[in-house]
């Protein structure tokens, strides 16, 4: 009897396992890729787990690329295709405004709400060279537009007007960005403003910024901006006629047509000590990818060496 019972108590352990991988296998979902879901709103702040690919089939070299630092993830199941010192420090310059968007969309209860920009921040901005979208000292305007203003065409402005609205100051604000940065996983990365201006303790690496863009773009107010080339804002009482804004990567691609795709938005971000960084977002034989590059040569009256780097990454996958 003891032995048909030793029996039975194997045949139970051998069906548990049995019934834990079907569990596991089911979660992955059908085909073993868990789709990218775009939902409004706060998303879920759980840590998301990158994976390197297994499939050298899809692999993509590195070795041409003008960026020291570079990720290109497959979106719906998180694999990393390619990576080159990903988890190097790095400057972030103004791919710091993904991070800044993400928790503005997340703290605003009403997108259409005027905003009055503070006359006092234009002139500290003006003088660290910021980039600006264009707004003017007691300009009200909506904070859609003041988030088309920051993505689009880098406005510093847009940043710290929008921050001051919803945490009562810029540091205030960055506290809730490092909070965010924190809960999603982004281990090597700390911010000290909101516009990415060039600070020793503000840095990140490209694949905690892979990881802010995949679950960033979950979000379809975020989504929707960055990938907009052209927006014009209501009207105002600066600017009756309101400002047309254009995308800094649409401005420099010019066609955003690949071999088999097209690259479908993006972020662009420069500083002396940052070099030329891209945050990028691309469909490619159907399928959805995100590139991230820091720290390329140049500058904006240079060769638009990222964006080179993200059409050879591209084309390289669409080869595949």
């Amino acid at each position: 009897m003891q032995h048909i019972r030793r029996k039975k108590s194997k045949l139970w352990v051998l069906l548990l396992i049995l019934a834990v991988v079907v569990v596991y296998k089911l979660m992955d979902s059908s085909d073993g890729q868990s789709l990218l879901k775009r939902v409004d709103g706060n998303q879920s702040n759980s840590v998301l787990s990158l994976r390197a690919s297994t499939d050298s089939a899809v692999s993509i070299s590195s070795d041409n690329l003008h960026s020291p630092n570079a990720i290109l993830v497959r979106l719906n199941d998180h694999t990393i295709l390619m990576q080159k010192k990903s988890e190097q420090k790095i400057y972030p310059a103004s791919l710091t405004k993904i991070m800044t968007a993400t928790v503005a969309i997340e703290n605003l209860h009403d997108l259409q709400k005027k905003i009055e920009l503070s006359p006092s921040m234009f002139q500290r901005l003006n003088k660290e060279n910021a980039s600006m979208a264009g707004f003017q000292p007691n300009e009200k305007v909506k904070a859609i537009d003041l988030l088309y203003g920051m993505m689009l065409p880098s406005g510093a402005e847009c940043c710290i007007g929008l921050a001051d609205n919803i945490a009562g100051s810029e540091q205030a604000f960055v506290d809730k960005m490092n909070q965010k940065a924190e809960s999603l996983g982004m281990s090597n990365t700390h911010f000290t403003n909101a516009t990415g201006l060039q600070d020793q303790n503000h840095y990140t690496t490209v694949k905690d910024l892979s990881i802010l863009l995949s679950y960033a773009l979950k979000n379809s107010t975020f989504q929707e901006i960055f990938t907009t080339s052209r927006h014009s804002t209501a009207s105002t009482n600066k600017h009756p006629d309101g400002i047309t804004f254009k995308s800094t990567l649409f401005k420099n691609i010019g066609n955003s047509t690949l071999k088999s795709g097209n690259i479908l938005g993006g972020k662009t971000g420069f500083t002396d000590e940052a070099g030329l960084c891209l945050a990028s977002f691309a469909q490619v034989n159907g399928k959805e990818y995100i590139l991230v590059t820091a720290g390329a040569k140049g500058n904006h009256q240079t060769e638009q060496y990222d964006i080179d780097d993200a059409y050879e990454v591209f084309n390289e996958l669409g080869s595949k």
